[in-house]
């Protein structure tokens, strides 16, 4: 079992920066990959970014690309997740996830095919 713990969200004006932190226990993440998801009020669940459990590969929704970074620290056991040039709708509980992963190179933006998710936490994004 992978327990999944976010934090670093807040409230930030547009254009600001945040950097959102996903820390593991439980389980190495080492041969996991993992997701970022978020989830805005009245909206369905979106992929947000991915990385690989090597950490050479990562991919983004059109939406965050150029903005957001993910990267992971498999020492620590944490990822993260780099929100800069924050825009009213990125406003939304955002989400980590993780799942086992044979292969180094493997990423997934399919939040069903991930097994163990955190609690999430909040970013507001003010105009």
């Amino acid at each position: 079992q992978v327990q999944l713990v976010e934090s670093g969200g807040g409230l930030v004006q547009a254009g600001g920066s945040l950097r959102l932190s996903c820390a593991a226990s439980g389980r190495t993440l080492s041969n996991h990959a993992m997701g970022w998801f978020r989830q805005a009020p009245g909206k369905e669940r979106e992929f947000v970014a991915a990385i690989s459990w090597s950490g050479s590969v990562t991919y983004y929704a059109d939406s965050v690309k150029g903005r957001f970074t993910i990267s992971r620290d498999n020492a620590k056991n944490t990822a993260y997740l780099q929100l800069n040039s924050l825009k009213p709708e990125d406003t939304a509980v955002y989400y980590c996830a993780a799942r086992f992963s044979r292969r180094s190179g493997s990423v997934y933006s399919d939040g069903g095919e991930y097994d163990y998710w955190g609690q999430g936490t909040q970013v507001t994004v003010s105009s």
